[in-house]
């Protein structure tokens, strides 16, 4: 029998027990998160049966993590991050302060001590960067004005932990014992480690925005798709690793700049579909080794402290984020939508527990209090966002949502086109319909999940609808009952056919035509009732043979277009038995 050893058990077990569980959540209608969460725990010791290997889960689902933030950091720019910096900084360095005071009071009520506090009350300030950007990628959030604050919060939270992880060593033996610390030497160490981090974000945005999109290209033109993908694989993990190594930041924090250097690229759209995969299949690895460390004995030993533990987290940090948002002079929306993703911990909440027991400041009752607020605050998360979207759309004025830029954009379609094209997707395909569009004077609705994107378009005076077009009040801005075509230009083939469905549903007349890169995915899309589904090999191959004067169409079509008086006089012609003992070669038919 083959030894499958503890990596392939780890990978495997977690992956499989991973989907089968978050196929199972999804079907009850709540998160697939949970899903993860307790195939985490069955596999982890808390549960008798097979106890996979939690180090190797844990390094595996840093991997997940420096993928996201890679594929955050491609869809955000310099520009983004500095448009919310007179909020994101503030307001994370006050929350982080009033998490680690309520931190540190709730460890004075236990019984333990200052020190001690200190990591429990730093340990429930930051937020998980898994969980934050899974809420708002699911929710579309990721461009908007909403999700750029708290992807900037995050930013700025992660280097808070990164200064944070530097300095508890020093500062532990300082509360522990003056006479053996000196001043000057915590200060010589803050101004390296901010100096190192600065270091390396001036070299990602002045060097790596030339070398990283070059490297890209280079990979690119060999034709190669594998060596493509192992080009951008190899680049966000050696510079998240260089980021760790040689500048002492975070995996995550290298990462995303990795991923913002070559958001200029042209190729930046293909190097986050190529790592799609891997990433989602890491990052629930993430999820499988939180719920893993997971002893669920706590709950019953530790009640009131559990309880307390998770309020801070979800009340406590969110109510300060919240006022920080609104001091600062943002909607509530916006405020709201910080608070949600703000209320829960992760990552580095499980980096400097382990670093306050390695010094011996952070007794086994306090790691468990971290890691079941940390599970509970994870599953209650998507009920949260689900709570905050309820509760906007019954208070919110019609002010209110204006405000909102995504409001903005999509309260400025015009109102009584008829006979138009909708448009799904504005990637390379869908710029080049709508410019054939355009030139025809055909009029069309674009519709795109990108804001970004949106933005750009309604400014070139092109009408343009911010939203996931599979949803129904999506389509329905655009206008879906009078328009007269739907094409569907995005690359997931799957995607396109839940988009189908919607459409057909409402409006069985439509002309739908989608483009598909395979075989089955055209199947998929035909029988959700596309009019036509177009491949792109097909259509290049019609293409070059038009360019040579040949006739396009296939033998097989051929074929089917002869009459049945053809068909049988051919038969007569060719109508060779079987068996028979032609010799070969010199024109014979079976040459």
């Amino acid at each position: 029998m083959h030894d499958t050893g503890p990596l392939l058990a780890a990978i495997i077990g977690g992956i499989v027990l991973a989907a089968i569980l978050g196929m199972l959540a999804n079907r009850l209608r709540i998160s697939p998160l949970v899903g993860y969460l307790i195939a985490g725990i069955i596999f982890g010791p808390a549960t008798p049966g097979y106890v996979a290997d939690t180090a190797i889960i844990s390094q595996l689902a840093e991997i997940g993590v420096i993928l996201l933030m890679f594929a955050v950091g491609l869809h955000f720019s310099l520009k983004d991050l500095l448009s919310v910096k007179s909020i994101a900084i503030p307001g994370a360095v006050v929350q982080i302060a009033v998490a680690t005071l309520l931190g540190m009071g709730l460890s004075a009520v236990i019984g333990w001590s200052i020190t001690t506090g200190l990591v429990f009350g730093l340990c429930l300030s930051t937020a998980s960067t898994v969980v934050l950007l899974r809420a708002l990628e699911e929710r579309d959030l990721i461009e908007s004005k909403r999700g750029r604050i708290a992807i900037g919060w995050l930013i700025v939270e992660d280097l808070v932990m990164v200064l944070t992880l530097v300095l508890l060593p020093p500062i532990v033996t300082m509360l522990g014992d003056n006479d053996h610390v000196n001043f000057w030497d915590i200060v010589i160490e803050i101004t390296k480690t901010i100096g190192l981090v600065i270091i390396f974000i001036v070299l990602m945005i002045l060097v790596g925005r030339r070398v990283i999109p070059w490297l890209l290209a280079k990979s690119a033109s060999t034709g190669s798709e594998e060596l493509f993908t192992l080009s951008v694989l190899g680049i966000a993990l050696g510079i998240a690793l260089a980021a760790v190594q040689l500048f002492g930041a975070s995996f995550a924090l290298g990462a995303f700049f990795a991923g913002m250097a070559l958001t200029e690229s042209e190729l930046s759209h293909r190097a986050a579909n190529n790592i799609l995969p891997l990433k989602d299949a890491f990052a629930v690895l993430f999820f499988v080794s939180v719920g893993m460390l997971f002893d669920p004995q706590i709950l019953i030993q530790h009640p009131i402290a559990t309880l307390s533990t998770v309020a801070i987290i979800i009340f406590g940090k969110s109510i300060a984020a919240y006022l920080i948002v609104r001091v600062f002079g943002h909607t509530k929306r916006t405020a709201l939508t910080i608070s949600a993703s703000l209320a829960q911990i992760g990552e580095f909440a499980f980096i400097l527990a382990a670093l306050g027991k390695l010094l011996g400041v952070f007794p086994n009752e306090a790691y468990s209090l971290i890691l079941a607020g940390a599970i509970i605050s994870i599953v209650i998360n998507p009920f949260i966002f689900n709570l905050v979207e309820h509760y906007l759309s019954k208070t919110e004025s019609i002010v209110d949502k204006i405000i909102d830029p995504v409001a903005v954009i999509n309260q400025q379609i015009p109102k009584g086109l008829k006979g138009h094209a909708i448009l799904v997707g504005h990637g390379r395909l869908g710029s080049t319909i709508a410019r054939q569009l355009r030139a025809r004077g055909i009029p069309f609705v674009v519709v795109d999940n990108s804001l970004t994107l949106i933005e750009q378009l309604r400014n070139d005076d092109v009408i343009a609808v911010f939203g996931n077009a599979s949803k129904s009040e999506t389509l329905e801005l655009a206008q879906l009952q009078t328009a007269r075509w739907l094409i569907i230009s995005t690359p997931n083939g799957y995607e396109a056919g839940e988009i189908c469905s919607q459409a057909r549903e409402a409006r069985p007349d439509l002309e739908i035509y989608v483009r598909a890169f395979y075989d089955d995915e055209a199947e998929y899309i035909a029988e959700h009732g596309a009019t036509g589904v177009i491949t792109g090999e097909e259509e290049i191959a019609k293409h070059i043979l038009a360019l040579l004067h040949l006739d396009p169409t296939t033998p097989q079509e051929t074929e089917s277009a002869e009459t049945e008086e053809e068909k049988l006089e051919k038969e007569k012609k060719i109508n060779i038995p079987v068996n028979a003992n032609l010799p070969e070669g010199n024109g014979s038919p079976i040459e």
